[in-house]
């Protein structure tokens, strides 16, 4: 009913593939929702598509879906294989100071310009976890680019995320957000992802426990990047210390 769907997009769960690429442990977990309904639910889902085996011709024409993000630089995008993918997470990892979150930058803009085998532009959604997106950055960017620096920006969807949780959270508006504006979104970017783990779960005796919430934020990522046909960018930062809280 109504209710039941209004309960489930809060949540970030909008589609009935995204139903199918849920839990029933984490349906049961949503507030409002029992065991008995959740299984009503995943019953009607389960009716209302088709099994879920293709052949590989099919899965092949599915493909062709899929997108290349231009990094800016056609050397790199070779490496690559034609840019960042859509339906795929691509994370850039290294050292403070390395490029990682200019190349971040960088995408914000070439990701709304027109690409290869008919790639039309669209939104980005910028995740900020250490207060390092910059508005100028982009401005000379879009001068190099020669695009319009307001039509860049209004096209950037930013938000901060203060801690590993509040991140989570915002990747249900995330979904949401690529629901209601269906293909209008091509890109996803958290900068960097792993920096409130590392802050909230500080020290060896808590490793375990941060894996696993890590884990499931890039299953959540992975989820929405195949459901709604967008590219995800990730950054982290490398440590030599599993357990260090700064880097």
């Amino acid at each position: 009913n109504v209710a039941d769907i209004k309960k489930l997009k809060a949540v970030g769960i909008c589609t009935i593939k995204g139903i199918q690429m849920t839990t029933r442990r984490a349906l049961c977990n949503v507030k409002g929702l029992s065991e008995a309904k959740v299984d009503k639910i995943k019953e009607a889902a389960n009716k209302l598509v088709e099994p879920g085996f293709l052949t590989a011709f099919e899965y092949s024409e599915k493909r062709k879906m899929v997108f290349h993000i231009s990094t800016g630089s056609q050397e790199f995008d070779k490496l690559l294989g034609g840019g960042i993918e859509s339906m795929a997470i691509t994370e850039a990892f290294g050292e403070f100071r390395t490029g990682k979150t200019q190349l971040s930058h960088t995408l914000c803009v070439t990701a709304q310009l027109p690409g290869p085998n008919g790639y039309t532009g669209g939104k980005i959604i910028f995740i900020d976890t250490e207060n390092t997106f910059r508005p100028d950055r982009l401005r000379d960017i879009a001068d190099r680019f020669n695009v319009d620096h307001e039509a860049v920006l209004d096209n950037v969807l930013y938000a901060r995320a203060y801690t590993s949780e509040h991140q989570m959270e915002l990747l249900d508006y995330v979904a949401a957000k690529f629901h209601e504006e269906a293909g209008i979104f091509k890109l996803l970017i958290i900068d960097s992802i792993m920096a409130l783990f590392r802050v909230d779960f500080s020290g060896r005796g808590e490793l375990a426990e941060r894996q696993q919430k890590l884990a499931q934020m890039l299953s959540r990522l992975q989820k929405i990047s195949e459901e709604y046909n967008v590219a995800v960018f990730v950054t982290n930062q490398m440590t030599a210390d599993p357990g260090a809280t700064m880097t």
